[in-house]
């Protein structure tokens, strides 16, 4: 169990993604926050959003003054959204953040042949043989292509609706 800190009286403790993990676990567990435990993946799509908009202001903020400090808080927010829809999902058995991690970590090395050998080890600074990089965009498209599930309408509003809104932040 992680413990509340003394602020007045001991050092920061340096947390590690784990501890964070650790921390969702025991926000959703039955001794636990009330308010997250009773949260669902559609309860918590407005707070996505609203995350995703205010680490968007944070880089706009840091790239006028120059201080990080807003971003920083910001990424955490919507870190801590998907860290909790990982471990949503993982009590309802569809998959773990380590899922989530391996999902995104195969996707990167797939969409960047030009950076990693096929089995995923770096190049380490070879440049890659004369037409063996595809664009970042061709081969988004092609892995998209072999989905089997479509894009609802409802899913394609929201798209249009959230793209308009960065718009408007960016």
């Amino acid at each position: 169990m992680v413990k509340a800190m003394d602020n007045e009286t001991k050092p920061k403790k340096k947390y590690t993604f784990t501890d964070f993990s650790q921390i969702i676990k025991e926000l959703r567990a039955d001794t636990g926050c009330p308010w997250d435990k009773k949260q669902t993946h559609g309860s918590l799509t407005r707070c996505m959003l609203e995350e995703a908009a205010e680490a968007v202001s944070g880089i706009k903020i840091y790239e006028k003054t120059g201080n990080p400090d807003n971003m920083k808080e910001e990424l955490g927010d919507l870190l801590m959204q998907v860290v909790l829809h990982a471990e949503i999902a993982s009590e309802e058995g569809l998959f773990t953040m380590d899922d989530v991690i391996q999902g995104i970590s195969e996707k990167m090395i797939r969409r960047h042949p030009h950076v990693f050998e096929p089995d995923g080890t770096s190049l380490h600074g070879k440049k890659p043989e004369e037409g063996t990089v595809k664009s970042w965009q061709e081969i988004k498209k092609t892995e998209k292509e072999k989905q089997t599930f479509s894009e609802s309408p409802g899913k394609k509003k929201l798209r249009k609706l959230m793209t308009k809104i960065f718009e408007k932040i960016l």
